[in-house]
């Protein structure tokens, strides 16, 4: 029985039921715990808790990655431990509590660290750079993006080195810091057209046409917003209409 509710929760993830996956989740939850199964009760726990963080509903996730770290703790799984502790932290972040976010990430790190997870350490400093620049702490943020970067190079994580480049450019545009955040946004540019990820790809251009217009190079932002709407129009995308009007009045008032 467990399994078919397993079975019907991500069919209705995939959909995007969360209210249906949700309740066959907690059905193969209470189908777990009758079995006594400590092992599958905690990956079912787990995506609960995944679900109800999809569904804002964060004090039921902290609750399911609870007693899931407990479970993983008594297994002796430091992988699982690990990740549970990152979902732990990326829940106080999306509660607005950053500062109950770091002792999670920095256990996690240490244990990343003995697991040698390069991609684990990769997305976890992006995390904490994130956190980091929340709060005005600049440099520290970008020598954690840094060293993200390293361990998304190490494994090859195109992905991670895409997101990573572009959110230090956009640290380096908020410091305004044109030059390192130009470099970075054409880097993560790039990934995103390797990746063939053209969504993406436009959400970098959109900071890059930023740079430009701070430096009042108009034919570089230009050419940037010309592809931006390209790709609005080819995605649907929603910023079409606000990319489109600021491409008119850049036109207008060059």
């Amino acid at each position: 029985m467990s399994d078919d509710d397993k079975h019907r929760a991500r069919i209705f993830l995939h959909r995007g039921d969360l209210v249906q996956a949700r309740a066959a989740w907690e059905a193969a939850v209470a189908d777990d715990r009758a079995a006594t199964n400590q092992q599958a009760l905690s990956a079912s726990l787990g995506n609960l808790g995944n679900t109800c963080a999809l569904m804002n509903e964060l004090s039921r996730a902290e609750q399911c990655y609870r007693e899931v770290l407990q479970i993983q703790r008594t297994e002796h799984n430091l992988t699982a431990v690990a990740h549970t502790l990152v979902n732990l932290g990326n829940l106080h972040i999306a509660s607005d509590h950053p500062e109950k976010a770091r002792p999670y990430y920095l256990e996690a790190m240490d244990l990343l660290r003995q697991l040698q997870d390069h991609r684990g350490l990769g997305i976890l400093y992006n995390n904490l750079a994130l956190q980091e620049a929340r709060d005005g702490q600049w440099d520290q943020a970008v020598a954690s993006f840094t060293q993200g970067l390293d361990h998304h190079r190490t494994v090859g994580n195109e992905e991670g080195l895409a997101v990573t480049y572009s959110q230090l450019g956009k640290c380096y545009l908020d410091q305004e810091d044109l030059v390192r955040a130009e470099r970075c946004l054409n880097n993560a540019s790039e990934h995103y057209i390797k990746l063939g990820n053209e969504p993406a790809e436009a959400a970098v251009l959109r900071l890059l046409a930023k740079v430009y217009e701070t430096r009042q190079d108009s034919t570089s932002a230009l050419r940037c917003l010309d592809r931006v709407v390209a790709l609005d129009q080819r995605y649907a995308l929603p910023e079409l209409q606000a990319d489109s009007d600021h491409l008119s009045n850049l036109k207008t008032s060059g």
